[in-house]
């Protein structure tokens, strides 16, 4: 779709339990955790939080919680300022970034939180994506997940963030571009062929289930790589209606505690990659979400050349994620 070629070294495969499971966050235990219920003070003031009526904002009681990012990659302030100087372009790093705290406990991963627990967290994702939209300097919003040292997060409490950015990213774009030239060729959306291939053959199926199918993609840049769709063509991830957002709470948790329990509680990123801001209606783009396991590292080959060196065949993860059951 977007030109971009995977080398599957079949040769070279693990099995599951050959990948070394790496280290799932810093410590900070509940008395120091800036995300743990009584250290409210210790975070931005919430912008979105879900608690009982008369709750206190800033306080105990809450079940989800957005803030701010205390050290944001890009500020909400000011104006983008985009010029020239020579060849190149430069604007001012205007944006928002924004963490999902995911729950009160801190000890507890998004797998092991109950389906109404990731529900509640996927509704925080799509009414904070809503309302960033409404920003008319934001082009994108991109929703991701570091879980892990491996995977970038600096502290363990299980958390999501979210950045809203002036311009498209690459590799979305990348997306968009080639989902268009699909379209244009033979008038339906590839993300939609894929489901529909995927199905009918189930090599590669991991989950079919409520209107969302897991899948392992054709060419996966990693081992055990799974994507998120859902089987019904809706371009933007914020304009799913509550059953979905509760049929995909079910999937992602089961999907999640699937690869858990294959790699032995592995660090992974995962991201949502939904339409730009203003092209929310999109015939030729899917949203979807997609998980990556850190079980290797990206190193001068793939650096320098854009190719991916993958030892698990995607046929062979998806079987075996398919033939587990998911962790509790």
């Amino acid at each position: 779709m977007v030109g971009r070629w995977v080398i599957i070294a079949a040769e070279r495969r693990f099995r599951p339990r050959d990948f070394d499971a790496q280290a799932n966050g810093t410590p900070t235990g509940p008395d120091v955790c800036p995300f743990c219920p009584g250290h409210e003070s210790y975070t931005t003031p919430e912008v979105l939080a879900y608690r009982p009526p008369g709750s206190p904002a800033n306080g105990p009681g809450w079940t989800t919680r957005v803030v701010s990012n205390k050290f944001p990659a890009l500020q909400v302030e000011g104006e983008l300022d985009r010029r020239g100087e020579g060849i190149y372009d430069r604007m001012n790093g205007i944006g928002a970034h924004e963490v999902i705290i995911e729950s009160p406990d801190h000890t507890k991963e998004l797998s092991e939180l109950s389906v109404e627990e990731i529900e509640r967290v996927l509704l925080a994702f799509r009414e904070r994506m809503r309302d960033l939209k409404n920003d008319l300097r934001f082009r994108y919003i991109q929703v991701f997940k570091n879980h892990g040292a491996a995977a970038g997060a600096s502290l363990e409490h299980g958390h999501a963030q979210l950045i809203a950015t002036p311009i498209i990213p690459k590799t979305v774009q990348e997306e968009l571009d080639g989902s268009l030239r699909h379209f244009q060729q033979k008038e339906r959306c590839v993300y939609c062929d894929i489901v529909e291939q995927e199905l009918r053959e189930g090599r590669r199926l991991v989950r079919d289930e409520e209107g969302f199918v897991a899948i392992a993609p054709f060419a996966p840049r990693f081992s055990f790589e799974t994507w998120i769709l859902p089987k019904r063509h809706q371009a933007s991830f914020d304009e799913m209606e509550p059953e979905g957002l509760s049929a995909l709470a079910r999937v992602l948790r089961d999907t999640l505690g699937r690869l858990r329990r294959a790699l032995d509680g592995p660090s992974y990123n995962f991201l949502i990659h939904t339409a730009p801001c203003r092209e929310p209606h999109l015939e030729h783009y899917h949203w979807h979400l997609e998980i990556f396991p850190k079980l290797a590292h990206v190193a001068g080959f793939e650096w320098g050349t854009g190719f991916y060196i993958n030892t698990t065949p995607p046929e062979e993860s998806a079987k075996y994620l398919r033939e587990l059951e998911a962790r509790a």
